[in-house]
């Protein structure tokens, strides 16, 4: 089975509480991440920091997220480990190959990310049509920019 795109690497994982500024003392006062920019969505229930780990192009994105309304869906607090995001190479060719190959993905399709990257959501339980997913786990796949598809190129080539 010859796969089209690549997984690169890590690029972010986010993390979910009631209480944003909680999330805040440890991840930033205590750890140290900088953050980089804030995220608020209606739509997606989230209030979000935006956080780096580490620098340049393999940086690793730490969101700190709390939900809008408690009570509403998505439901960003109740899972702490909110979701695991991976760079990859293409992420059309991905979508289209994973989707083939049986991968059920949650609705909304490859849009703008909070970080401005393009993004879709693969679900953490398959279906009937769809029966592979996440296994309880929600997984964003983030359309690598060319400079961190170079670095990450270089590094496997053993020239980062």
């Amino acid at each position: 089975m010859t796969r089209p795109f690549k997984v690169l690497g890590i690029q972010q994982i986010a993390i979910g509480g009631p209480d944003k500024l909680k999330l805040q003392k440890l991840w930033v006062d205590l750890f140290g991440l900088e953050v980089t920019g804030t995220f608020r969505s209606a739509s997606e229930n989230v209030d979000e920091d935006i956080c780096a780990l580490g620098i340049g192009p393999l940086k690793v994105e730490v969101d700190l997220m709390q939900p809008l309304d408690p009570e509403k869906k998505p439901a960003v607090h109740a899972t702490p480990l909110n979701h695991v995001g991976l760079w990859i190479d293409d992420l059309p060719k991905a979508v289209e190959w994973l989707t083939a190959q049986g991968l059920r993905f949650a609705p909304g399709g490859i849009r703008r990310g909070g970080a401005g990257f393009d993004i879709c959501f693969v679900h953490p339980k398959g279906n009937e049509q769809f029966p592979i997913g996440g296994e309880g786990v929600l997984i964003e796949l983030v359309q690598a920019p060319p400079e961190v598809v170079r670095a990450f190129e270089a590094l496997a080539a053993g020239s980062f």
